[in-house]
């Protein structure tokens, strides 16, 4: 039996006050900069060129801004959770693209054209700026997402750490050539925002990942197979009840068994976390995913997390609808052994393509049986293009399907965990038969 040892982690700050902390500092931040810019136009240049200096510090504010979203700060993470950050991090990024863009069109414009080759490599500022663009240019590019699906996970993310090269690089030529930046105030703003962004960084993605590593020593313990493509692997260490994870959530995890050891990937806890020991599950369809099944005994993990805010925090009580497709039954499975629903209050609407495909049997029947957790296996090839449905389902409607299966839905908390666009496919049904917002839960491997 799976039962927890981990004690909830502890909230340091309420969400309602991250909410209007950030809020005010986001906003805060663009009025200072914008107040800035008026201060400081008597010693700036006029007209267009003045247009171009604002849109290029708007850029540089809203690029610091996506900095800090993707900073992992546990207290924005536990708040807004993951996927939302990361739509907000590239709304944020594709406008300070635009506007820096804005930027060097405004700039040029206010020249003549013949001046424009030996403004942009005059001097050696400038020079390091068109660097940087170049490098966040490169990073929204590969964020489109019909770029982002030609490409590995692992290339993908090697790319979009470009993005920090090009946060540096802007960094000089701001104040370097920036006369209205000049005033104290100005220098002073600039240079915190700089610093705070890097701090974040530096604490919260890099050093709170590895004092977690270094504390938990986590290793390999043993990798079992569990369906077709399909492995868990258990991993020991030291004082695991002081890991601050819950069930539903999932870490970044770097095994170190050789070449490609430092690309992380994101997995779920398939249970819920103990004091002595921690599962996931893999699907090994990769490069990175397929190491992952043979893995020795031993081998030391690095760790980065937990994220994802699918946690029994978001249950409101009374019963309880999950809806999985293959992979996606991980976190599902670690929630229906944590979540406090009363007996025969929870049901678990797993759809595979095989039955084959089917995973942790054992477990998902010793659930119904001990705590009446009702079992809906939907296996088969898919009913059309675009449904989240069988074949056997073919003569319903999404929602037809949904309301035979679980016909007081509107009442439950549902949980929806898969491919985004079959996870898309349950939420509309489920909005239509009127599962309320805070109802819904669902959550992206969002970076």
């Amino acid at each position: 039996m799976l039962t927890s040892g981990v004690a909830a982690p502890p909230r340091f700050l309420h969400s309602d006050t991250v909410r209007t902390a950030a809020r005010f500092v986001a906003a805060a931040s663009l009025v200072v900069v914008t107040a800035l810019w008026l201060a400081g136009r008597d010693a700036a240049p006029q007209g267009v060129a003045a247009a171009g200096r604002l849109a290029g510090l708007w850029s540089a504010d809203l690029l610091l801004l996506q900095v800090v979203l993707m900073a992992r700060i546990p207290w924005l993470e536990h708040t807004y959770g993951r996927d939302t950050l990361a739509r907000w991090h590239r709304w944020t990024g594709h406008a300070s693209l635009h506007l820096l863009l804005a930027h060097v069109g405004l700039a040029l414009a206010a020249r003549p054209a013949p001046t424009w080759w030996p403004l942009l490599t005059g001097d050696l500022s400038m020079i390091v700026a068109v660097l940087g663009l170049a490098a966040l240019i490169l990073v929204v590019g590969t964020s489109v997402r019909s770029v982002r699906r030609r490409l590995r996970y692992e290339s993908w993310h090697l790319l979009h750490l470009y993005a920090y090269l090009g946060v540096a690089l802007a960094l000089p030529h701001e104040l370097v050539l920036g006369s209205d930046l000049q005033s104290t105030a100005a220098r002073v703003y600039w240079w915190g925002a700089y610093l705070l962004a890097a701090g974040a960084t530096v604490l919260f993605r890099l050093g709170l990942p590895v004092w977690r590593t270094l504390r938990h020593r986590l290793a390999v313990d043993k990798v079992v197979p569990e369906a077709p493509g399909l492995v868990s692997v258990y991993l020991t260490g030291r004082r695991l009840d002081r890991l601050p994870a819950r069930a539903g959530q999932y870490f970044v995890w770097r095994f170190l068994d050789g070449r490609g050891a430092l690309r992380g990937n994101p997995f779920s806890l398939s249970g819920p976390p103990r004091a002595d020991r921690l599962r996931i599950t893999v699907k090994t369809v990769g490069d990175g995913t397929a190491r992952v099944a043979a893995l020795r005994a031993g081998t030391r993990v690095l760790i980065e997390g937990p994220y994802g805010r699918m946690t029994a925090d978001t249950y409101s009580g009374g019963p309880v609808t999950m809806l999985a497709c293959g992979v996606g039954v991980t976190p599902l499975l670690a929630l229906l052994w944590d979540l406090p629903y009363g007996h025969a209050k929870a049901t678990l609407v797993y759809r595979t393509r095989h039955p084959a495909d089917v995973a942790f049997l054992p477990e998902l029947e010793w659930l119904a049986r001990r705590r009446g957790v009702r079992l809906v296996p939907l296996v088969g090839p898919r009913a059309a293009p675009g449904s989240w449905l069988p074949a056997g389902y073919a003569d319903y409607t999404d929602t037809e399907a949904l309301r035979s299966l679980a016909p007081d839905l509107a009442e439950h908390d549902v949980y929806v965990c898969g491919p985004d666009a079959w996870t898309d496919a349950v939420l509309r049904a489920a909005r239509a038969l009127g599962v309320p917002p805070a109802r819904l839960h669902r959550e992206r491997f969002a970076w």
